[in-house]
């Protein structure tokens, strides 16, 4: 399968300024796979060390850091000799590895020739506990599930993702009903590579669910692994609460779905520990629709989204008989499913907000900034072409670009774009 983060990987090996890469992600998002198919199309070899198997080499950074002592003990464990340039020393799990973190900051200063990777599970927990981490030593490239674009490909559908990509509206318009049963099929399977390539294979519903609660558990089990014993009851009863958090009309995340009577005092640090270790997305409602829109970023207001769209239908226990009746899947969870979708597309590349008006029924799905304006976005679930909100937006703030993202064609209007979900991607 094709992974769009192969080009960032090889704009890093190509950068003039070039430092070790921490490779961050949610457990089986693919991390590991990337860069072993990275090495492959774009070195000779790979001295490829994982600390969690090979656990004799967890003490590889204990003695030093001299980057001469360690270049010899990965050739030694890997059978490759690291030639700067043609190697690429990839250290995966290197939280098992002691001062493992610490580590890449002289290989960035005592060894810049050498192109090293670091990759782990729950490494955004790792980092956050760095608080002595040298900043500028190092590079990050988060990896997400896989796009919609991804699954395409992986379907076989490389045509269909470029016609998207050369925004040939004509063809995709001609091809619009085959884009929303590929895009009702991305809802059930997700993005979680080993989904989407057992679906590939052999299209079987049964199986991917089967793999969806499997990637569940496994992330159950990080709870009572590497969560503080104490929160660990308290962040499954903040993740078991997302799809409920989703379903409301109104989705701004409220502590008395996940338990009544609960307070944000109570929850704040196992909402924390979901975040860090990237198993959901967070987006903060800002309290004006002015730039930055960081600026008035409201941190008590927010609404919490699942990293996978297949792992919450499978959080919901979505019957894949959904599939085949019309757009039910398009409605399911009153628009649930395609705000996570939207959300999963657009925030591979920007930073997102929501706002809503106080004590009104007025509110803006996301809100992006971009080339010095303010965007606002508006989702529909399916053909509904009514956005009162969006139209009131645009009046009230004189917006320049607005996007409406539906099941209806592309058009292009004097006050907004409506933009089909399927072609998120080009926004």
């Amino acid at each position: 399968m094709k992974r769009d983060s192969i080009n960032e990987l090889l704009s890093w090996k190509e950068g003039r300024r070039r430092k070790p890469l921490i490779l961050e992600g949610a457990r089986q998002v693919g991390k590991t796979w990337l860069v072993k198919e990275f090495a492959r199309l774009h070195y000779k070899n790979i001295a490829y060390v994982n600390f969690e198997e090979q656990s004799y080499m967890r003490d590889l950074f204990e003695p030093d850091f001299d980057t001469n002592r360690i270049i010899t003990a990965i050739n030694a464990a890997t059978h490759q000799v690291c030639v700067p340039g043609e190697t690429l020393v990839f250290l995966d799990e290197i939280q098992e590895a002691k001062n493992g973190l610490t580590a890449l900051k002289y290989f960035c200063e005592n060894a810049p020739d050498q192109h090293v990777i670091a990759a782990g599970s729950l490494l955004g927990l790792e980092l956050h506990k760095q608080t002595s981490f040298p900043v500028g030593k190092v590079q990050f490239l988060t990896l997400y599930p896989m796009s919609f674009t991804e699954f395409l490909e992986a379907m076989g559908e490389k045509a269909l993702v470029g016609i998207l990509r050369k925004k040939d509206w004509t063809n995709i318009n001609l091809f619009a009903s085959k884009y929303k049963e590929l895009l009702k099929q991305y809802y059930y399977v997700g993005g979680m590579p080993e989904a989407v390539l057992s679906f590939s294979e052999v299209k079987d519903w049964q199986e991917v669910r089967e793999i969806q609660v499997e990637v569940l558990k496994s992330y159950d089990k990080d709870f009572s692994k590497h969560a503080p014993e104490e929160i660990v009851p308290r962040i499954r009863q903040l993740w078991n609460s997302i799809p409920s958090q989703l379903s409301k009309e109104n989705r701004k995340f409220l502590y008395g779905v996940v338990k009544e009577g609960a307070r944000a005092r109570e929850y704040e640090i196992g909402l924390q520990w979901l975040f860090d270790s990237g198993l959901i997305h967070k987006v903060c409602a800002v309290s004006a629709s002015r730039l930055p829109l960081k600026s008035y970023e409201d941190k008590s207001a927010f609404k919490i989204y699942a990293i996978d769209i297949g792992l919450l239908g499978a959080m919901s226990e979505l019957d894949a008989a959904t599939i085949v009746k019309g757009n039910a899947i398009f409605t399911e969870f009153k628009g649930a499913l395609t705000e996570q979708y939207v959300l999963q597309e657009l925030k591979r590349t920007k930073s997102l907000y929501y706002w809503s008006k106080p004590n009104a029924r007025q509110e803006i799905d996301f809100l992006i900034q971009q080339e010095g304006e303010i965007i606002p976005i508006e989702v529909k679930a399916e053909e509904n072409l009514m956005a009162k909100s969006l139209r009131q937006f645009v009046a009230e703030n004189q917006t320049r670009t607005a996007y409406r993202i539906s099941m209806s064609a592309y058009r292009q209007e004097e006050w907004m774009t409506n933009l089909p979900l399927y072609a998120v991607s080009l926004l």
